[in-house]
């Protein structure tokens, strides 16, 4: 028989981030704080790199579709959070469970290609400089963008695979405030210990490999690196360092989610937030912040709007 047949629950509940009210209140304005300058901060760079000629080349192309992902994955969870926040009964359909999930995964798994694809640019810029833009053409960057799209929708379907059939005859209560594999495999009226192992060896094996991969690729660069006395060597270290900073803000709290799945609820709820919230805000600050062509780009975007406004 399909596990859809027999399936009862139409909704769960959320327990939510606590219950008293100080913290509800703190929690939802530093939330709805970090979700506001999480959009500006993000539609600034691609409206920066998209208006601005001199910011046309590989690695900026790459970074504005790194902040299009963020867009939408700070929109996945964060809205919804903010709206439970005061409410007594925090409800989610069956069906709006099942599409946090499925775009939580796509979008994180196309992030995933795109941060490995951003170490592999980094590489080309620096060990094969005469190479750069034969190497990384807008062809080139144009498959990247398809396949890192590709790799995450098939990683979200076979995520969903695990899920989409199992029985839920009775318990919907999550403790958290958003739906994960991990928290609704638990939930499901049969055994999910084998479940639960294939999930942390699709989620948890893969983000630690690929964890591994961009941290030995960068340390390989950074070696590379030192051989080399040029005059743009401290604009590439600031570059390199930003990306392992983003680098380590991406794959700390998915490790952590799937690698120790049972471990102190508070920690796994404070990680969800930063992953939903804070993650998508920082990685902007960080670029933006450690990249000096960004920051005069910015300037000469807002002098045009003004002086754009000034003549009308």
């Amino acid at each position: 028989m399909n596990g859809a047949n027999y399936s009862v629950v139409s909704e769960f509940v959320f327990l939510g981030l606590s219950s008293s009210w100080e913290i509800q209140l703190l929690i939802f304005c530093l939330s709805c704080l970090f979700y506001v300058f999480s959009i500006m901060g993000n539609l600034l760079i691609v409206v920066t790199v998209t208006s601005d000629p001199y910011l046309h080349s590989p690695m900026y192309f790459l970074l504005a579709n790194l902040s299009i992902i963020d867009l939408i994955f700070c929109s996945i969870a964060a809205p919804k959070m903010i709206c439970d926040l005061f409410r007594k009964r925090k409800v989610i359909s069956f069906g709006g469970c099942i599409a946090q999930i499925f775009f939580s995964h796509a979008v994180g798994g196309t992030e995933m290609v795109l941060l490995i694809a951003m170490a592999f640019d980094r590489y080309v810029a620096i060990c094969k400089p005469l190479h750069y833009l034969t190497i990384m053409s807008p062809r080139m960057c144009i498959l990247i963008l398809v396949v890192a799209w590709t790799i995450g929708l098939i990683h979200s379907l076979a995520q969903l695979a695990f899920v989409v059939n199992l029985p839920f005859c009775g318990p919907n209560v999550i403790d958290s405030f958003y739906c994960d594999i991990p928290r609704l495999i638990k939930l499901a009226c049969t055994d999910t210990y084998k479940l639960e192992f294939m999930v942390t060896a699709n989620s948890g094996f893969i983000s630690v490999g690929a964890f591994s991969l961009l941290i030995l690729s960068y340390i390989f660069i950074m070696a590379t690196l030192q051989k080399h006395s040029s005059g743009g060597s401290s604009k590439a270290v600031s570059t390199l360092s930003a990306h392992i900073i983003v680098v380590v803000l991406f794959f700390g709290p998915l490790i952590f989610f799937y690698m120790w799945p049972s471990s102190s609820t508070h920690l796994d709820k404070f990680l969800g937030i930063f992953d939903a919230v804070l993650t998508p805000f920082l990685n902007p600050v960080i670029y933006t912040l450690r990249n000096r062509e960004m920051k005069v780009a910015m300037r000469r975007v807002f002098s045009k709007l003004t002086g754009f406004r000034k003549h009308q």
